[in-house]
């Protein structure tokens, strides 16, 4: 098993720590009706994946 040979310093780790942060979402719009949607997820808005109708929306809410 490896093992270190030497302890990492205080900053050493402090900076390592300091570079985990949450990258923002990558947004894409939808091309049916132009709502920002995640990418290779079904459009809430219009329902379509792919150029075609997936889901059924209900616009009375």
């Amino acid at each position: 098993m490896a093992v270190p040979k030497r302890k990492w310093s205080k900053k050493r780790s402090r900076t390592h720590r300091a570079n985990w942060k949450i990258d923002p979402v990558n947004l894409s719009r939808c091309p049916q009706c132009n709502a920002l949607r995640m990418p290779h997820i079904v459009c809430k808005s219009c329902g379509y994946y792919d150029g075609r109708e997936v889901v059924s929306v209900d616009d009375n809410k």
